[in-house]
């Protein structure tokens, strides 16, 4: 098995978001010790927003092509790459301002790619990652799961939404909600993320 993980909470080892997705890692490489892990920390290594000059990139011929562009060029293929070759993708996203911080959006702005990850057809776009799976390490500090407030939720429903363009439907969530109501309910959400990344099973 061959896993991609991603962390995007801006404040590291602290970040629940980044607690819980490092368990589900430590979850599957019990149930599957031969697993392969490429990690990449989007806040200790920050992809570039995407802007006019790398867009253009890959379709300006190679001797024209700056040098930041052939740099930046250089990465969303590395990106790619991974994401080809990964059978698992475990996301660490928390909710800031109500959907994903921005250093995630930079990650699928780079691989949400026509012709490589999904295709336009007469019946619409087709997602073309088909056959993964994802597991999205979800924090948020208040209740956005259920009654009036999931609307709101542009987070989870986003990253949803965006592994089902790209083809990759089987998306389990691990969430702690709640996180900044109190002490007591941050610790008791923490608790219940943790019971259920102790239930997942790597097959």
């Amino acid at each position: 098995m061959n896993i991609l993980h991603l962390n995007s909470g801006i404040f590291a080892d602290q970040s629940v978001s980044t607690q819980l997705s490092n368990k589900v890692i430590s979850r599957l490489q019990q149930e599957n010790p031969q697993a392969t892990v490429v990690t990449r920390d989007l806040i200790s290594n920050p992809i570039s927003h995407l802007d006019a000059e790398i867009l253009m990139a890959a379709g300006t011929e190679e001797n024209a092509r700056s040098s930041r562009q052939q740099e930046e060029l250089a990465l969303t293929e590395t990106l790619l790459e991974e994401l080809f070759a990964a059978d698992l993708v475990v996301i660490g996203a928390p909710m800031y301002n109500f959907t994903v911080p921005s250093q995630l959006k930079a990650w699928i702005d780079r691989i949400a790619q026509s012709g490589r990850t999904f295709r336009y057809t007469e019946s619409g776009a087709e997602g073309l990652l088909t056959g993964k799976r994802a597991i999205l390490a979800s924090a948020r500090g208040g209740f956005y799961s259920e009654g009036e407030a999931v609307a709101m939720d542009h987070q989870e429903s986003y990253m949803k939404n965006v592994l089902a363009f790209v083809g990759i439907t089987d998306v389990t969530i691990v969430r702690a909600e709640g996180l900044n109501i109190s002490a007591e309910q941050r610790a008791e959400s923490i608790d219940k993320a943790s019971t259920n990344i102790d239930a997942l099973a790597a097959g």
